[in-house]
């Protein structure tokens, strides 16, 4: 730790190691080491990039390098994350979603500006832009056929319950009318080329279908919370008895990369998506459609999800990231290119197996299961 007098050091230090400062106030990664002398909280470093990017509300400096005047160990000892996060995240939706460090950029950003520039959290009732069920707007969408970008008018209405874009803005009737109850929303900027492309995955005649958008700023991220807080609030009258939280947790999707393959072939590389309990797959990234489906029902229907890859299944021992998916009817193999993504999975997969089904789920799976099982096992042979 460079500069100083011992004793500033050593408060500095004492303040640092404070259990209330052990992760990074905005995304939660362990162990930061860079804090803000004018907010009071301490952040890794990925965020204190972002935190000098609003210089007028931030002042960031290194724990290990800079040094820290006596007033400003002081300012740190009387904030800290805990006393800070009081006054600039005490009022957050319950559907808004607080992003990690695993998270996109445009999501950390967005986060971060929203609590300390925008201060949207520390008044209870205020004005926002997601929140009033009502958000109109120009996004670019990829054509399905030549994958070009296009700016197209979108409409999303909590009153009427659906998302809606039109391929022209003075356009009466939308191209497409989308149900909120069968909309999924993740950022993709990597798979999109944008760092502010996102993912709307819908239901259309029982079949998956994918939208790809992106805008031209950061505030796509009120795009996402938008369609968060009218999915919480159809969820909220739907299942009445539910707690907010049990309903905020069925809002976030998880997707990664998975390799499946049946015991006796070789693997072939998907792109899966596992959407509340639909586990899709794509050939490639960018499918309007998926190729297939199948239900991910609970526990006590007899799934459950396991590590590794059975004994004899081909190319055990080149795959070193396997995870096996077991249902009523057969398992499911696949293995992940990282053992990052495969704990990924293995956790996204007990979270929704280890959740009870609900009524709605019920009248679903059964009904559709052996289709989207043999649609599944069909490709895995092509």
């Amino acid at each position: 730790m460079a500069g100083g007098n011992e004793r500033n050091v050593k408060a500095l230090r004492e303040v640092w190691r404070r259990a209330e400062n052990s992760l990074c106030a905005d995304c939660g990664k362990p162990d930061p080491d860079w804090a803000s002398s004018t907010l009071g909280v301490f952040i890794c470093l990925s965020c204190s990039g972002i935190h000098r990017n609003i210089p007028s509300i931030s002042k960031v400096k290194s724990l290990k390098m800079d040094h820290w005047d006596d007033a400003q160990v002081q300012f740190l000892a009387k904030h800290g994350n805990a006393v800070t996060k009081a006054t600039y995240e005490a009022h957050i939706p319950i559907y808004y979603y607080q992003p990690t460090y695993n998270d996109c950029q445009v999501l950390r950003e967005q986060w971060i500006r929203a609590k300390y520039e925008r201060k949207e959290f520390t008044e209870p009732g205020k004005q926002l832009p997601y929140s009033d069920g009502v958000k109109e707007g120009i996004l670019w969408k990829r054509g399905r056929d030549n994958g070009q970008f296009l700016p197209r008018k979108f409409l999303l209405s909590e009153r009427e319950g659906c998302l809606k874009y039109f391929t022209k803005q003075d356009a009466k009737e939308p191209k497409i009318n989308i149900k909120i109850d069968v909309i999924n929303a993740t950022f993709q900027p990597v798979k999109i080329g944008n760092p502010n492309g996102l993912q709307i995955t819908y239901l259309k005649d029982n079949k998956t279908r994918n939208i790809f958008v992106y805008h031209e700023s950061g505030k796509v991220v009120d795009w996402y919370n938008a369609i968060r807080s009218v999915q919480f609030h159809y969820l909220k009258v739907a299942f009445p008895i539910a707690s907010d939280n049990e309903v905020s947790q069925a809002l976030s999707p998880y997707i990664y990369h998975l390799f499946p393959s049946q015991q006796r072939e070789a693997f072939k590389k998907r792109w899966f998506t596992l959407d509340h309990r639909r586990l899709m797959y794509f050939k490639d990234p960018l499918d309007a459609f998926a190729k297939g489906e199948v239900f991910v029902g609970s526990r006590e229907n007899g799934y459950s999800v396991q590590k590794g890859l059975p004994s004899g299944t081909q190319g055990n021992f080149s795959w070193h990231y396997g995870l096996t998916i077991v249902t009523p009817d057969r398992e499911y193999l696949f293995t992940c290119e990282t053992e990052t993504d495969q704990l990924g999975w293995i956790e996204a997969f007990t979270s929704i197996i280890n959740q009870a089904m609900t009524p709605q789920e019920y009248q679903l799976p059964f009904k559709h299961k052996i289709l989207q099982v043999s649609i599944l096992s069909a490709n895995y042979h092509c």
